[in-house]
């Protein structure tokens, strides 16, 4: 007689671990992952072009960690980038009437 004639209890066989995709996204998002490469073309030894390409895919917060946060100073990304930007060219322009009708001043 074996175990099962027994009424011994059935134990499930352990299979391989299964992850989905929120889990494995979750992951990269949490710790990051970078891609990178280069696309080099030459011809006779002279270099025609290369293109670097470099992805680096994390969460806001996991760039922040890693120092990129390019897209909170780009205007094209930011509304608050780009009321900066267009505050700092008003500034300028204004220093520049400003001169410019002091010089008139004076002559």
């Amino acid at each position: 007689m074996t175990d099962l004639d027994l009424g011994a209890p059935h134990r499930p066989v352990p299979g391989p671990a299964t992850t989905n995709l929120a889990d494995i996204l979750e992951r990269v998002l949490d710790k990051g992952i970078v891609i990178a490469g280069d696309i080099k073309i030459d011809l006779l030894d002279i270099e025609l072009l290369t293109i670097r390409l470099r992805l680096f895919v994390a969460s806001v917060d996991t760039a922040k960690k890693a120092g990129i946060d390019w897209w909170e100073t780009d205007p094209a990304l930011s509304s608050r980038a780009g009321r900066s930007a267009l505050e700092d060219e008003n500034r300028e322009l204004r220093d520049r009437i400003e001169a410019l009708e002091e010089e008139r001043g004076q002559s």
